[in-house]
């Protein structure tokens, strides 16, 4: 049997969110394994909602906003990403790989770097294994 990961995907609904949905529109092929979640902005991704994703079973995280210096918000990025450096020390200190949380920037143009972003977070997933969390799947 071959683990299939399962990933959260936050996405800002100006940009990142946008870019997932060029790249159905352009049928572009990525992993089927992430799930989206659109959210208003990258600044807004509680670090309780990446752990509550962790906690529930999905063996990696991926938020994704605009890029530095282009957010909708004017500032949400750059706070998104403050929390994210922390977050994956936290979560490191409790014995989960920080590698299963993945901080990007995508504008609504790169369609193609979505799909790519998706796919490469699925191998990278892939080689740490399950989330030592997931509950008995």
């Amino acid at each position: 049997m071959s683990f299939e990961p399962k990933i959260a995907g936050f996405l800002c609904d100006c940009c990142a969110y946008v870019a997932a949905d060029r790249a159905g529109l352009f049928r572009m092929s990525y992993p089927p394994n992430i799930q989206i979640i659109r959210i208003m902005c990258s600044g807004r991704v509680d670090p309780a909602f990446v752990l509550y994703s962790l906690s529930k079973g999905f063996d990696g995280v991926l938020i994704a906003g605009c890029h530095l210096g282009k957010c909708h918000y004017e500032k949400g990025n750059f706070k998104a990403r403050r929390r994210i450096v922390l977050l994956k020390k936290l979560i490191e200190q409790m014995g989960i790989e920080p590698g299963r949380v993945r901080l990007e920037w995508i504008s609504a143009e790169e369609g193609d770097k979505f799909a790519r972003v998706v796919e490469e977070m699925v191998d990278e997933i892939k080689k740490l294994g399950p989330n030592p969390l997931r509950e008995g799947e």
